[in-house]
């Protein structure tokens, strides 16, 4: 019956499942700590960047110090892996002792497991740094238009920015119209990671952004008028995708393998879900000096990333230890810096203790990072159904093997 519960449902049912069971209560906190210590959780989450991979490194490293917490990253190329073993595992009758304590999630894969009722929860808004967040200002009670209900954490706030070499490129193309023909005169010097990786997916989702008729279609499911809808996306991409790189046959796998192609002078343009990846880049040596950012004049897409726990964890309480230790100031002022990630932050600055807002004030966000007022205001995601049928659509039409 899991299957079918509805959120409302499903967060009545684990508030007296939590009494009967003796589930970790996220309203009495110093219980909480208390169990979590000595816990060992296992945070299945993205895997594709060092930068990434140090920081949750530092996060393990930092809760084991501070709450007796053993951090273990799974690594993962995709998250729907980590979604499909806790489907498995309810399939089994695991209950209890789930493999999976936390899952960096987004979109389609919250929504999957939430309305599945295979989520733990509602916590989120529980945890004491909750009372941080930017609640107004920041995409961190919504999920790709589904009401997060508490059953999701936010730790990173992320927009699209398109990345170019200004040494190659004076004027970067800020339209759909303006990239296909800037393609068109400058052929294989641009590319997108391929989907069902979510940087390509979003890329596709931008540009249908860009094209349709009415935005705020995109806002409600995707329904009998799909095909409508989408129609100048899939021209756009007629035209487009023989002037990409290796004439649209191949794609790079990933975001930090489309950042080593502007390196290796490959490409001249890339896009980024993080405003301060091209910082943090040049300081790495991943990218030249050169490397500059831009939005898209219609502004583009922005969006919180989540952590979630599964219904059948095995460490509720460490991995609510980790998720609160994520919003606080220290570990979002760190995800922050350009050298190390160059996240936004989720965090209201107006609720910060005056110390820690002059730690943000005062960090340089870097050459090629954009400044709030120039990203603009961020669209918000579509309903996760369009990006399900973009993205199939997609590799029916264009997806290749790398």
């Amino acid at each position: 019956m899991k299957h079918f519960l509805t959120a409302a449902a499903t967060a009545a049912a684990f508030s007296l499942a939590g009494a009967a069971h003796g589930e970790p209560d996220p309203a009495d906190w110093e219980a909480v700590l208390k169990e979590a210590q000595g816990e060992t959780v296992f945070w299945h989450a993205w895997g594709g960047a060092t930068t990434t991979n140090d920081f949750i490194a530092w996060v393990g490293e930092r809760v084991m110090n501070d709450y007796g917490v053993t951090l273990e990253h799974v690594k993962l190329t995709d998250t729907a892996d980590a979604v499909a073993r806790v489907v498995a595992e309810e399939a089994a009758g695991t209950d209890e002792g789930g493999a999976v304590d936390m899952i960096w999630i987004n979109g389609e894969n919250f929504i999957a497991l939430k309305d599945a009722g295979l989520l733990f929860g509602p916590f989120a808004e529980q945890l004491p740094n909750w009372a941080l967040v930017d609640t107004e200002g920041k995409p961190v009670t919504v999920d790709f238009t589904v009401p997060t209900d508490g059953f999701e954490s936010p730790w990173a706030a992320a927009q699209v920015v398109f990345i170019y070499d200004s040494e190659t490129m004076d004027t970067p193309p800020t339209s759909a119209e303006a990239i296909a023909a800037w393609a068109a005169e400058n052929p294989g010097r641009f590319t997108f990671p391929q989907p069902p990786d979510f940087l390509g997916t979003t890329f596709l989702k931008q540009m249908l952004y860009e094209l349709v008729e009415d935005p705020a279609r995109l806002q409600e499911d995707a329904g009998d008028d799909y095909a409508e809808v989408t129609a100048p996306l899939w021209a756009w991409l007629e035209e487009t995708t023989p002037n990409m790189w290796r004439s649209g046959r191949a794609y790079p796998a990933s975001g930090p393998r489309q950042l080593q192609l502007i390196n290796d002078g490959e490409i001249d343009l890339a896009v980024s879900l993080s405003p301060g990846e091209a910082t943090a880049a040049i300081a790495n040596q991943q990218l030249p000096e050169s490397a500059r950012t831009f939005v898209l004049d219609k502004g583009t897409i922005g969006n919180a990333s989540f952590v979630a726990i599964p219904y059948n964890a095995n460490a509720k309480a460490g991995a609510m230890v980790v998720a609160n230790f994520l919003l606080s100031p220290e570990a979002q002022l760190r995800a922050q810096t350009p050298e190390i990630l160059g996240y936004g932050t989720v965090l209201d600055m107006d609720k910060l203790a005056p110390e820690d807002r002059a730690a943000f004030d005062t960090l340089e966000l870097g050459i090629a990072t954009l400044s709030p007022a120039e990203l603009g205001t961020a669209l918000p995601e579509p309903h996760a159904s369009w990006m399900t049928r973009v993205e199939q659509d997609w590799l029916e039409r264009y997806g290749v093997a790398n």
